[in-house]
């Protein structure tokens, strides 16, 4: 059986530079500007590849597809919405939120009121086991080496079922704190949801919890970046659940794509860390079925993309290579969700990367 394994950092690939935003191209703070495609964009193949995902209700060959949005350029070029959503309505994140909560730690980090060695969960730090040597950064890279079964089907061993909606459902973290150790830090990567969560109350332990954590939220990060419609579910401690439970449009997930394509950069304004988007996407971990982790934030399969993922294959995918970014929202069972994956691929192979746009001219 094929095993996770991690990746130093100075082994890591080299990271693809981050396009700034055009000069003439507005910011879509509080609209998108858009544009057609470009010329040379294989515009028929983009318009085959939408109507393929998007037949009529009876058709769905990858799944229920909710909406799909591509911004070439800083412009928004190309979107469709299924028989069952709209451009106005909020969808729900799923995992994508965990990409959004790393964003949260990132202003934080700017504002100096968190450090990545920070030990930021209050019950292993009296401990004697391995558990008390856990940093922020241990979980942001998914690597506290403790208990956490993220399945999403086996209600008997799930931990991440029984967090989101049976008995850890009123304090996730609570919950999640009191799994045991497994393995010393930095030595295992286990993707968990819990993990996500305990960093969601260490955010609440500095800003406040329930509505105080959302105003924040909201006037820290989402709101500047023009996210007006987004959505926070907390759970029954007033926690964020970062995991799973931000709803928000297919627009509006793709400014949170284009915040980290310019590098953490808004209006001129620098709303995460230097180095912060970095840190997201360098290889750190390769999981059991081979796709690549950073620090909340997946590597898409695009060389030199990352990704925001959710279940039912909920996706943000930034790709400095070709100045893009595509979300995709959608209802897609687990075992389809690699051909959703690759229509993505085919997606974005319609658009020239900068070195081929460079060298045409």
């Amino acid at each position: 059986m094929a095993q996770s394994r991690l990746i130093a950092r100075a082994d890591a690939p080299a990271l693809i530079p981050l396009p700034p935003q055009p000069a003439d191209v507005a910011w879509p703070t509080e609209a998108w500007p858009e544009a057609g495609l470009d010329p040379d964009v294989d515009a028929s193949q983009v318009a085959r590849l939408l109507n393929r995902a998007f037949p009529d209700p009876e058709g769905q060959p990858l799944g229920l597809s909710l909406a799909t949005v591509v911004v070439h350029r800083g412009r928004l070029v190309a979107e469709r919405y299924g028989p069952t959503a709209s451009r106005e309505e909020p969808l729900v994140s799923w995992s994508m939120g965990k990409s959004i909560t790393q964003a949260l730690v990132g202003v934080l980090v700017k504002q100096g009121r968190m450090r990545l060695d920070d030990q930021v969960v209050p019950e292993w730090r009296d401990l004697s086991d391995s558990r008390f040597n856990v940093t922020l950064d241990h979980l942001l890279r998914m690597v506290p080496g403790t208990e956490f079964n993220e399945d999403y089907v086996d209600d008997e061993t799930s931990h991440c079922i029984e967090m989101l909606f049976g008995a850890g459902s009123q304090d996730m973290a609570a919950y999640t704190a009191a799994l045991g150790p497994v393995a010393p830090p930095d030595t295992v990567f286990n993707y968990s949801s819990g993990t996500t969560n305990l960093i969601c109350r260490a955010l609440a332990n500095v800003v406040g919890s329930g509505d105080e954590f959302d105003a924040w939220a909201k006037a820290e990060l989402l709101h500047p970046i023009g996210m007006q419609s987004s959505r926070l579910t907390f759970d029954g401690a007033g926690t964020w659940v970062g995991s799973s439970f931000l709803h928000a449009t297919a627009r509006d997930f793709a400014k949170f794509g284009l915040l980290y394509l310019r590098d953490g950069m808004w209006e001129q304004r620098r709303l995460l860390p230097d180095g912060w988007v970095d840190y997201a996407r360098t290889l750190r971990a390769i999981d059991e079925e081979g796709s690549g982790y950073g620090a909340h934030w997946w590597m898409a399969k695009v060389p030199g993309a990352f990704s925001a993922n959710g279940y039912e294959t909920q996706r943000i995918i930034v790709d400095p290579t070709r100045d893009l970014v595509v979300v995709r929202l959608g209802k897609t069972p687990i075992e389809r969700s690699p051909d959703v994956d690759a229509w993505l691929v085919q997606l974005m192979e319609c658009f020239p990367t900068r070195a081929e746009t460079a060298s045409s001219h």
